[in-house]
């Protein structure tokens, strides 16, 4: 693939796209905000990444984290996707290495179980050495730092341009569609149509307002100037 149809992926942006498409699915809004990093680790170590994103979205539609149940050392997923087990696998592994100081869970009926890897690279962020052998999962204190992430903030992930922009684009269904009353709110402030900003004191800036209110209204405006 020539240079030209691959881009260079930043994490803000991997992690804005995921979260979006994970918020379009059935989990818990807190839950799809702990699972956002999964999806760029992933891509990061080579495994599933965004394309098991797109493949997999229709189950994780329907992906529900409370159907995940630990039994002694044994955590059944339940046929939920690797991603939406690891988040209580890696606390549960933190918990149990700093007990005792060594974990080992085995996870059960995990779909697309080869993704549990991701755990040896968001474990170093925890302080855990972790590694991951088909379903059997043993950390240690003492990760080492976050290599994977701090590779991935220096040179991002090389994507096929392809691939990216349907992420890209499946993710912006998530968004508020563009009108005026959209352009108008965003977060706690709302602009009123005269163009006065309402929930926020820092306004002693120069933004111009000007072009968030009606088309009509500034086709008058400009008649009449």
């Amino acid at each position: 693939m020539s240079e030209a149809e691959t881009l260079r992926v930043m994490p803000r942006e991997m992690r804005m796209m995921s979260e979006r498409i994970l918020s379009l699915t059935a989990l818990p809004k807190g839950f799809a905000l702990m699972a956002s990093d999964v999806v760029m680790y992933s891509e990061a170590m080579g495994l599933g990444g965004f394309a098991l994103l797109l493949e997999r979205l229709e189950a994780l539609e329907t992906a529900d984290p409370s159907r995940i149940a630990l039994d002694g050392t044994r955590l059944d997923a339940s046929g939920q996707h690797a991603w939406v087990a690891i988040p209580s696998l890696i606390d549960l592994l933190g918990l149990a290495a700093a007990r005792d100081g060594t974990a080992r869970i085995e996870v059960a009926n995990a779909a697309a179980s080869n993704e549990l890897r991701i755990a040896e690279g968001l474990g170093a962020r925890e302080g855990l050495a972790v590694t991951v052998e088909r379903t059997i999962v043993t950390a240690t204190p003492g990760g080492g730092g976050d290599r994977i992430l701090d590779r991935v903030m220096r040179d991002g992930c090389a994507m096929p341009a392809e691939l990216w922009w349907r992420v890209y684009d499946l993710a912006q269904t998530a968004l508020t569609p563009d009108s005026v009353v959209s352009r108008r709110h965003a977060g706690p402030v709302i602009v009123t149509e005269d163009g006065k900003v309402i929930g926020r004191k820092d306004n002693d800036d120069d933004t111009d307002v000007s072009f968030i209110g009606s088309v009509e209204k500034r086709k008058t405006q400009g008649k009449t100037a």
